[in-house]
């Protein structure tokens, strides 16, 4: 079993996912916006107690790392390794990019994926994966310009609230499902560090150009 945390942005939410079955089988989920670090602890007794288990059942933990909030990310990411400590068991790092992704990837697309989320102040975090899911970049903080120019290099799908941001259309918050969470986290290397993923810091300019992963 694995437990799930997303704080990543406004949602707090915690939730158990059974790798065997593929299936999330409790979940609880609030836009809070702030005051995650007091309501995360209690909400994994919460589903915890909804799922009939405890944590010692657990034999992985999945967190959401960035990007994202600031705040939301260092309250996930602490809780995890903390409780991951305790247990002794690993605590994976899942990056809302891939979260983005897989909404497609998991539907075999014919052509890559550009997993893109609103930044705002004209930025949008992005990242490529080839259609097995094998990242083809690193995860940046790019122009609108820059994120059509890696669309067009890559002959891209472009998911994920970047897509509605260049098109100027309004758009809700980036939803990080637990069950996608919870999916990526069991198919990674027990080594796969929980550590924030920040791309950029306060003040910080977009990207310039883009990378391509080195292999």
């Amino acid at each position: 079993m694995i437990l799930v945390i997303d704080t990543s942005g406004p949602v707090c939410a915690a939730g158990i996912y059974d790798a065997g079955s593929n299936a999330l089988i409790a979940s609880i989920s609030e836009t809070l916006g702030k005051g995650h670090a007091e309501r995360l602890i209690p909400m994994i007794d919460e589903v915890l107690t909804q799922a009939g288990m405890t944590l010692q059942q657990m034999t992985r933990i999945a967190v959401t790392v960035g990007p994202g909030s600031f705040t939301g990310i260092r309250v996930g990411v602490a809780a995890a390794r903390g409780l991951a400590l305790s247990l002794g068991i690993p605590a994976v790092g899942v990056t809302t990019l891939e979260v983005v992704a897989e909404q497609v990837l998991e539907i075999g697309p014919p052509a890559p994926v550009v997993a893109s989320i609103d930044a705002r102040r004209d930025e949008i975090f992005a990242q490529v994966f080839a259609p097995d899911g094998e990242a083809l970049t690193e995860p940046g903080a790019y122009t609108y310009d820059d994120v059509r120019a890696i669309v067009a290099r890559f002959d891209g799908i472009l998911a994920g609230s970047g897509a509605a941001a260049l098109d100027g259309v309004a758009h809700d918050a980036d939803a990080y499902p637990l069950d996608r969470i919870g999916r990526i986290g069991a198919r990674l290397p027990d080594d796969t560090k929980a550590s924030p993923v920040y791309i950029r810091g306060a003040g910080a300019k977009p990207q310039v150009g883009f990378a391509i992963k080195h292999v």
